[in-house]
């Protein structure tokens, strides 16, 4: 098979992988025990370029084989709808979640992670409807099927921000089940919102040396033990330790609970156990929120998860991998090349010269070439 090289920006962009680790894994999980045409490495190269290229069915992605670069990329030539439906439904969705693992650990060795003091992580679910009659086993109420993507965002200085880990459920799945596998880092903030709220992990949480930031639901119980004097000019309208909960359910802890007015003019019920803050790092903190609903909205608008290629759960779930790691790899790029430009700006001009030469690539978006 003639090897993706960076000669292409396609080889370029996939140069991130690390083929090396992928083929072991691939050989471990026996993934290719019995396969005679379709590798998994050709398989995740043409899913990627169906990503890219927001191909809509595994049909078109039959016809787009009639290409030539594509071909000699993916080492075939043609390759049956049915082989293609097989394969996507028989892999193994662990083969591409490991894939997007290591490539977050090279984003977290690219941005120097491991030295930020406190790093933010933003935890949220989305879902992602799919028709009840092809997927019956994602049935979550009469009427509608669906899985949720449980995700974990890092978000950095100047706005960046990827994501970390993902757990796929069924759309049914409540929100709070998730959080104790998503939470695992001592040495950072999370920051979630009301669906999480749950006064006996907030007390575990806290015990345990976790630092968090959630909204506390309007019709929650407080007991006031003591208010903290605000700055003259803070935007925050109080700042108080208190005690949440009812004696029937309560929290044993004492946490910090900020009001603030959000844009709309709506007040706000912020609850931490960081009480080293300032009421408005606090607050700024939780406008942080605002990068994982604009993930969420960028893998629904530009990744191809709109229609999805296979009705059973592997198929759907490895599509889902496939975005993610679509997402990673752009910002690699960005990171590599210390590109000013979108996410979105690296992946449309990656689609207008796909099968160029990379430098042209390289070249337009660090910002060398003509705007």
């Amino acid at each position: 098979m003639d090897k993706i090289t960076p000669k292409t920006s396609f080889g370029q962009w996939f140069s991130s992988i690390n083929l090396k680790k992928f083929e072991d894994n691939v050989k471990t999980m026996k993934l290719d025990y019995y396969t005679k045409k379709l590798m998994t490495e050709s398989f995740l190269k043409l899913l990627l370029y169906a990503q890219l290229e927001e191909v809509e069915s595994l049909h078109e992605l039959n016809a787009r084989l009639f290409n030539n670069d594509l071909q000699k990329k993916v080492g075939l030539d043609s390759i049956s709808v049915s082989q293609l439906s097989r394969r996507l439904s028989g892999l193994n969705p662990d083969i591409f979640q490991g894939l997007f693992l290591d490539l977050v650990s090279q984003i977290h060795a690219k941005t120097h992670y491991s030295q930020l003091h406190m790093p933010l992580k933003i935890i949220d679910s989305t879902t992602l409807p799919l028709n009840l009659t092809n997927h019956r086993w994602a049935e979550f109420r009469k009427t509608k099927a669906g899985v949720k993507v449980h995700l974990k965002l890092v978000f950095m200085e100047k706005g960046t921000s990827y994501p970390e880990q993902t757990v796929l459920t069924n759309a049914k799945e409540h929100d709070r089940s998730q959080l104790e596998v998503l939470v695992d880092d001592k040495e950072c903030m999370y920051v979630f919102d009301r669906g999480y709220l749950d006064y006996e992990r907030l007390d575990r949480m806290t015990d345990d040396g976790y630092f968090f930031l959630t909204r506390l639901r309007k019709n929650a119980f407080v007991r006031v033990v003591y208010n903290f004097k605000l700055p003259e000019d803070s935007t925050v309208l109080s700042d108080q330790m208190v005690l949440i909960g009812t004696s029937q359910n309560r929290a044993e802890n004492y946490f910090r609970l900020l009001k603030v007015e959000d844009t709309k003019g709506n007040i706000l019920q912020l609850i931490t156990n960081r009480f080293d803050l300032s009421p408005e790092e606090v607050s700024e903190m939780y406008k942080s929120r605002w990068a994982i609903e604009l993930f969420f909205k960028w893998m629904k608008q530009h990744v191809n998860i709109k229609k999805f290629y296979g009705h059973s759960e592997s198929a759907v779930y490895n599509q889902v991998f496939i975005a993610l790691i679509v997402f990673c790899l752009n910002v690699l790029i960005q990171l590599k090349t210390n590109s000013k430009r979108s996410l979105l700006q690296i992946s449309r001009y990656l689609r207008a010269a796909l099968w160029k030469p990379g430098y042209l690539w390289l070249r337009k978006i660090e910002g060398k070439g003509a705007s």
